[in-house]
């Protein structure tokens, strides 16, 4: 998500680019509906609308393992740079520490609402996953060029026994038992993202021919993101008449849920497959596309996090099917946002650097 990684042609290839540019519309929308509640489950029961939120949330989920997948998948044959570090962090800096100071200055938040703790986790990101995946991302790139140098030098056979070990390890294990294991973090840490990075890497190397085929990954996909669904509706249902059952109702939403892996690297093969001519809609999609980490980081900031949810009303639809198209509107501002925040970020970065150079 966060480094532009490019391929042997040096020039970034506009289906995986605009992959991120979808990619990250999916996670607005998945944010939306988790944090926004359209369903009012809670209140309505178990109704038509509450099933197509879950549904729209079990296609939606697998967005994020997808954006590893494009970084894995491009490491492997790109050169890493200690710069791009020092890139990642300064950009998470500039989002944790601005976005609380501008609030505070636009007294959205009133002085001295925030306490010492809020102010370290503001100019201590990393350490203290303020942002969960721009640390979690961060340790894979330090131990991304040990990775790499592993897989190259590792024999197809011995990759593949790795891979199917820490899947079972990471991902099969929590999704056929019904129970809490304590190593799961449900795909939200960075051992994850290096089951993923491998995974990426096999498929850079090695590809997978019996998923090549030409609607074989979009089926995939589909099939197991409602796959996931429906066995989360069949948790939901055992969990009245078996009440310790109802641990399991979110479980196959989870990072590493094997259907949400598999549909994630189903939705993966569709646009690695995915041929865009060279023209203006390609030169759209690679400039938009490196503004999508910025997205995040705006609007998945601490402060922001919970508050864009109410500051675009979702309450007026909430319980409606006058969600979808609300919901479709919020996700373009946020992103547009996003996108406009993130330009500017990067112009002033770039007029910085030219000076320095200068000197």
């Amino acid at each position: 998500m966060v480094i532009n990684m490019a391929d042997k042609a040096s020039k970034r290839q506009a289906n995986l680019e605009l992959l991120r540019i979808v990619l990250i519309l999916m996670i607005i929308a998945v944010h939306y509906m988790v944090k926004g509640d359209p369903a009012s489950y809670s209140n309505n029961g178990w109704t038509p609308l509450y099933a197509v939120v879950r549904i729209l949330t079990a296609f939606g989920v697998p967005s994020l393992n997808c954006y590893v997948f494009i970084s894995g998948y491009f490491m492997v044959d790109a050169e890493w740079k200690p710069g791009r570090v020092v890139s990642l962090l300064v950009q998470v800096l500039f989002y944790s520490i601005l976005v609380p100071l501008v609030l505070l200055g636009l007294g959205i938040i009133p002085w001295g609402s925030l306490n010492l703790y809020d102010w370290l986790g503001f100019f201590l990101p990393i350490e203290t996953e303020h942002y969960w995946f721009a640390t979690a991302y961060l340790y894979l790139y330090l131990f991304s060029p040990i990775l790499v140098a592993g897989v190259k030098h590792m024999e197809k056979r011995t990759l593949q026994i790795v891979i199917i070990v820490l899947l079972l390890f990471f991902s099969v294990g929590k999704s056929v038992v019904p129970v809490y294991l304590v190593t799961d973090k449900g795909g939200y840490d960075y051992g994850w993202l290096l089951c993923l990075f491998l995974v990426a890497a096999y498929l850079r190397l090695y590809g997978l021919e019996w998923l090549e085929k030409k609607g074989r990954g979009l089926g995939f996909y589909i099939v197991m993101s409602f796959g996931a669904f429906l066995l989360s509706t069949l948790s939901e249902f055992l969990s009245a008449k078996i009440g310790k059952f109802s641990y399991y109702v979110d479980i196959p939403y989870t990072l590493n849920h094997v259907c949400i892996l598999l549909a994630s690297l189903g939705l993966f093969m569709v646009f690695k497959n995915l041929r865009i001519q060279e023209g203006t809609a390609a030169k759209v999609i690679r400039k938009l596309a490196p503004y999508t980490f910025g997205v995040y980081l705006l609007h998945e900031h601490i402060l922001v996090r919970y508050r864009w949810i109410d500051w675009l009303q979702t309450d007026k639809v909430r319980g409606t099917w006058l969600f979808l198209p609300h919901m479709a509107g919020c996700v373009l501002v946020v992103y547009l946002a996003g996108v406009l925040i993130d330009s500017v970020r990067t112009y002033a970065f770039s007029k910085i650097r030219r000076l320095q150079w200068k000197r």
